[in-house]
C-alpha cells in the first residue's frame, strides 16, 4: 500500500527561503524548532542552511505523521502563509466562523496566526480524518 504524501518537498523549499523565520519547520510540525528559528533568525543562519539537506527527511516524517485526506495540506500552508490574517485557510478547512472572525480582525490581531502556525497541520489530520 503506497502513504499519501501530505507534504510537499517543493512547498518545503520554497519555505525555506523565509527559513530564517522558521516557516518551513512549522510547516513540517516542528513548531518549537520553528519558534525558535524565528527568535534567532534560523539559528544566525547556520541552522537555516544546514536545514537546505534535512527537508527531505523533514518531508517524510511529516508523511509518516498527518492524516491524508480531502483537504490539501500544501494548499492550506499557502493560505496561511500568505494570507493568513485574512482567515482564508481557515474557511478552506471549513471552518467559517472563525475564518470571517479573522478577516475582519486581521488573524485575530495576530495572536490567531501564532496559534495556527503551531496547530494548522493537527488541525488538517483533524479534518481529514472526519
Amino acid at each position: 500500500m503506497k502513504k499519501q504524501d501530505t507534504h510537499s518537498v517543493a512547498i518545503g523549499y520554497i519555505l525555506w527561503i523565509f527559513g530564517f523565520m522558521g516557516m518551513h519547520r512549522f510547516y513540517y510540525g516542528k513548531p518549537v524548532s520553528g519558534t525558535i528559528y524565528f527568535f534567532t533568525l534560523g539559528l544566525l543562519g547556520i541552522g537555516w542552511i544546514i536545514d537546505l539537506f534535512l527537508i527531505p527527511g523533514m518531508d517524510r516524517q511529516a508523511d509518516l505523521r498527518f492524516a491524508p485526506g480531502p483537504k490539501d495540506y500544501n494548499l492550506a500552508w499557502i493560505f496561511l502563509v500568505f494570507l493568513g490574517p485574512f482567515g482564508i485557510h481557515r474557511m478552506y478547512m471549513e471552518k467559517w466562523l472563525t475564518g470571517i472572525l479573522y478577516l475582519f480582525t486581521g488573524g485575530v490581531f495576530l495572536l490567531g496566526i501564532l496559534y495556527d502556525l503551531w496547530t494548522l497541520n493537527d488541525q488538517l489530520s483533524q479534518v481529514n480524518n472526519g
